[in-house]
């Protein structure tokens, strides 16, 4: 079973991600009071805690949000997953826009290990239905969007 391992965000851009109890997704925004919402197709990062564990190898320290991420997973391959699939995560549900990006120059983790996870591994996300999502919350497929 797929599941939210954390929930993640920050109030400014440029600064790491801190985890929260709970975040609230709203229709064309994303996580309300996160930096990075906003009406376009990277609403939400999520990144899969088995992509985490492999940097962890490398820097145990790492931390819930260390990649920029709104959503740690676990159980679910999401950079396997094409565009368009859609995901029910808690009351939420939202859609794939986005599998990876460029890795920022300045990208510590890249800097301090030669490498970083989220240009590959990562996947961004529009809300498609609003509400919470909280740690613990399973994460489904819908099968018909794919």
């Amino acid at each position: 079973m797929a599941e939210v391992v954390s929930v993640n965000i920050s109030e400014k851009k440029g600064t790491v991600k801190r985890e929260v109890p709970e975040i609230q997704l709203k229709l064309r925004h994303g996580i309300l009071g996160d930096a990075h919402a906003g009406d376009w197709h990277r609403q939400i990062s999520l990144l899969a805690e088995e992509s985490v564990d492999k940097m962890r190898a490398l820097l145990p320290e790492l931390q819930p949000g260390a990649f920029a991420e709104n959503i740690n997973t676990r159980g679910l391959d999401l950079k396997s997953l094409p565009i368009g699939t859609r995901l029910r995560l808690g009351e939420t549900v939202v859609e794939i826009t986005q599998i990876g990006k460029e890795c920022h120059n300045d990208c510590a983790i890249k800097k301090t290990t030669g490498k970083c996870v989220m240009p590959t591994e990562g996947i961004f996300a529009v809300v498609v239905e609003e509400g919470s999502v909280r740690k613990g919350d399973v994460i489904e497929i819908i099968k018909d969007t794919i």
